[in-house]
């Protein structure tokens, strides 16, 4: 039996602008599904399109109809078509005609969307014109956090909004403790997989074009994993000496957790804590497939004490919860679910754990901040307010040629070397 596709896609986008799923649970479940592999990942490319270019196709949709869809699925199936019609490679006559046959048995809905997308075809030049005339639909984000972009960043907001609206690259972390960078890098071409390195970040190879994993020469060894660039930078940043002990906060889904066991592999131990047992399986499902060991720990960052041994760590990696505006290449959903008023929690929620989790530092200690925000409140701000409430903690800062200084840390910007947005700050304890 033939599957329609744009219906699958639209069905998932529902689920996230409806529900406010994730587009990766929404797709996991929506995928199982779906057997063909090439069905599979047209599924996926429209979903991601659409959460991508979302408010911008929402601005044209809008100019197309007189008042606003409350089937939330026809409207997804119409931004689906609209989305192949501006974006992609596919026939018109294709787009249009396999999205109308995507109503299924809401034959009320057919006449709408065939209308909507054969006027867009006529009247395409003066429908994106309009989309010029509205920031929100020619960045493709919500107004609150182009504001927000423009009030942290004035001079880089531009260059950010367009480089979340790109494809991220695909990234391998190489287990130099295994395999040498040059020698791996040379399997790859013996596939036909071309990939470049990052002269500041040994571990990285940046793949030209991304492949499955399952392409990867000795990947289920664990010779390499998946990870962006900017994650790779933590581990070396950790200052990581044989015989320490190492907390890793908030640890899941174990990218970090794996790359510290890899850079040294003499600690004392290594204990790795999340809140959330299901993705603390994650952690444990990766450390297995690399051939590593670590403590793993379900339980609250911000009440140490149910968990806490009472043995201090000499070396503490907080990859803080955050409102990811760093990592919207990779997830564009997080414009169409991040609200405004979610910014203050978060910090919030950061300023707890932090001090909940300064007391398991050992004196001379070094404790890594981290998130994948480009949003000050949530990283320069939040580091001076710790200081300036813990006379105890000293920055301890360093130069990297990466990312720009902040006035506590380097902030790292979207796009920039290719990279996810990211922010670090190192403190010490006197």
């Amino acid at each position: 039996m033939s599957i329609n596709t744009r219906a699958i896609a639209a069905r998932t986008l529902a689920n996230v602008l409806e529900n406010g799923h994730s587009l990766t649970a929404s797709l996991d479940t929506t995928l199982a599904n779906v057997p063909a592999n090439k069905d599979r990942a047209f599924v996926q490319m429209l979903c991601y399109g659409v959460c991508r270019h979302y408010h911008q196709l929402t601005a044209i949709l809008d100019e197309l109809v007189d008042k606003p869809l409350k089937d939330t699925e026809i409207k997804a199936l119409i931004l689906t078509g609209l989305y192949q019609l501006k974006f992609m490679r596919v026939k018109a006559h294709a787009a249009v005609s396999e999205t109308v046959a995507g109503v299924g048995k809401r034959a009320w809905a057919r006449g709408l969307v065939n209308g909507v997308l054969r006027t867009y075809q006529r009247e395409q030049e003066r429908l994106d014109r309009h989309c010029q005339q509205h920031p929100s639909a020619e960045y493709s984000h919500p107004d609150w956090l182009i504001a927000k972009l423009y009030e942290d960043w004035p001079g880089h907001a531009g260059q950010i909004l367009l480089a979340n609206n790109q494809q991220a690259p695909m990234v391998l972390r190489i287990n130099t403790s295994k395999i040498g960078l040059a020698t791996y890098r040379q399997q790859l071409e013996a596939r036909g997989i071309t990939a470049h390195g990052v002269a500041f970040c040994p571990s990285a190879l940046v793949l030209d074009k991304a492949v499955p994993v399952d392409e990867l020469p000795d990947f289920a060894a664990g010779v390499v994993s998946v990870q962006d660039t900017a994650a790779q930078l933590a581990a070396g940043l950790l200052d990581l000496k044989a015989g320490q002990r190492v907390l890793d906060i908030c640890a899941a889904p174990g990218g970090k957790t794996a790359h510290i066991l890899e850079t040294q592999g003499q600690l004392k131990g290594l204990v790795a804590v999340d809140i959330d047992p299901a993705r603390l399986q994650r952690v444990a499902e990766n450390l297995q497939r690399l051939q590593l060991s670590a403590t793993l720990v379900a339980g609250d960052a911000a009440d140490p004490q149910s968990w806490w041994d009472g043995q201090p760590f000499e070396r503490i990696l907080l990859d803080a919860p955050c409102s990811a505006t760093g990592v919207i290449r990779r997830h564009p959903d997080i414009k169409l679910l991040r609200r405004a008023e979610d910014i203050a929690p978060l910090q919030a929620l950061q300023q707890s754990i932090l001090s909940a989790i300064w007391p398991l530092l050992a004196k001379g200690g070094i404790l890594l901040y981290a998130t994948c925000s480009v949003l000050k409140q949530e990283n320069e701000q939040q580091m001076q307010a710790f200081l300036a409430a813990h006379p105890d903690a000293v920055e301890l800062p360093f130069a990297a040629d990466w990312g720009m200084a902040a006035s506590v840390g380097r902030q790292i910007l979207a796009g920039e070397s290719g990279m996810d947005g990211f922010y670090y700050a190192r403190l010490c304890k006197l």
